[in-house]
């Protein structure tokens, strides 16, 4: 069986899933042509302001109307006593990978059809819970571009997916495959392992060929890798400058794993969008991420949720190594006033955890609005995007529900009640 012909038979596969599960809620049968979402309370992410007795009428997939009556002959859902969001954002996940079982040898065990199927499962997790847009970094053999399209297709549920085929690296870095024997699993520019300026443009071609809405680099070494290093830089400043020009080109941003301090620099004068972990950041890095306006994607509640003991020894000791850092960065940026966008690397961690990222922002100093707005307001702007991010008039009805009140307590958003993706019900209280 062809590439081609495995990624249709997980589809399809999926698709058989999804029509038989219960949780799903009418995400397959024609949306209504009106529905008014009534619920206790609505918060206004721009505002910063949670307000009483919400009306949000949905036409089309998008809000038509924020307050007022109820228009005649619409559906009606009514919630009670919950709170209106709008549908979170995470910046940085790898949906269609986890941390399970062999998952090291999963490379040379399973194939694309495999790893489309284990990103359908994973897309159900995340957009139940409360996750209608990804930015997915990272995948074999575009699989999370196939799955995008089925998600869109309306196959199988999931958030929307902003895919970036395979991630760029050096040969033998961050973003090569490494731990096997010579010969086994080599790659090159068209899987995303490149050198030199010229090398790294064909592979952000070959990647924006095939579907890829944005481009992920790895500028320096990293922790799920079997390189010794964690930080060391591994594209020179060149290389990345080459990247940004050409994903430019295409209209695509880019973003750069980076945990070590002089790859971050490297990276940011290079002109990428985010710095994706930014794990030793010094006051040199933080003001010139300032100045340029790049975003920091931190993924911090890793460090409390990844299990050390699914990793491989060398995997392990770099983890502890650099995790314990990384949140004293995170709390210095924060202090600073960098542009912090929410990204979990959900696959380190279960899909599905994504909004535990939340409190760990607040406890290193974020108050609850900067945090929520870190995967509304300022994550659409890191995907350079103004069609989602808050309810209000002319915005993708991407709306969630949660109880209480957010302001007060932002962990009310591990506890995701109702979702709405592009006006079309996925999760419907119990």
């Amino acid at each position: 069986m062809n590439r081609l012909s495995a990624l249709a038979v997980a589809v399809a596969c999926a698709t058989a899933l999804s029509v038989v599960s219960p949780v799903r809620v009418g995400a397959q049968s024609p949306a209504p042509t009106v529905v008014a979402i009534k619920a206790a309370r609505w918060l206004d992410v721009r505002a910063g302001l949670v307000v009483d007795n919400a009306v949000v009428v949905v036409q089309d997939g998008t809000i038509r109307s924020v307050g007022g009556p109820v228009p005649s002959g619409a559906q009606v859902i009514d919630l009670g006593d919950v709170t209106l969001a709008p549908g979170l954002i995470d910046l940085h996940t790898h949906i269609t990978f986890d941390i399970e079982g062999n998952w090291v040898m999963r490379a040379v065990t399973e194939g694309t059809a495999d790893e489309a199927l284990r990103g359908a499962r994973n897309a159900r997790a995340t957009v139940e819970a409360g996750f209608t847009t990804v930015r997915n970094l990272g995948s074999g053999n575009f699989a999370d571009i196939a799955l995008g399209r089925a998600i869109t297709a309306g196959f199988v549920p999931g958030p929307r997916i902003v895919s970036a085929g395979h991630s760029i690296g050096s040969t033998g870095g961050h973003c090569d495959t490494t731990g096997f024997a010579p010969g086994l699993l080599e790659r090159d520019w068209r899987t995303g392992v490149a050198d030199g300026p010229d090398e790294l443009m064909k592979a952000v071609r070959y990647q924006a060929k095939h579907g890829a809405q944005v481009i992920k680099i790895c500028a320096t070494a990293g922790v799920l890798s079997f390189d010794a290093t964690v930080g060391a830089q591994q594209l020179s400043e060149a290389e990345m400058q080459a990247v940004v020009e050409e994903a430019t080109r295409h209209g695509l941003r880019v973003a750069a794993h980076a945990h070590g301090t002089a790859g971050i620099k490297a990276a940011v004068r290079a002109g990428v969008t985010s710095i994706e972990h930014g794990s030793i950041l010094d006051d040199e890095a933080i003001a010139l991420m300032k100045g340029r306006g790049t975003y920091l994607v931190p993924t911090t509640y890793l460090a409390d949720a990844i299990d050390k003991g699914a990793l491989p020894a060398p995997i392990r000791a770099k983890a502890e190594s650099v995790l314990p850092v990384m949140r004293e960065s995170l709390r210095k940026a924060i202090g600073a006033g960098v542009k912090v966008a929410f990204g979990t690397d959900a696959a380190v961690y279960p899909h599905g955890h994504n909004a535990r990222e939340l409190a760990v922002y607040v406890k290193l100093g974020m108050t609850p609005i900067q945090a929520i707005r870190s995967a509304t307001t300022v994550a659409a702007e890191a995907l350079g995007v103004t069609d989602r991010g808050a309810i209000e008039t002319g915005l993708l009805a991407d709306i969630i529900a949660v109880g209480g009140d957010p302001l007060r307590d932002v962990k009310s958003f591990e506890d995701i009640r109702f979702v709405m993706a592009a006006g079309r019900v996925v999760k419907a209280p119990k």
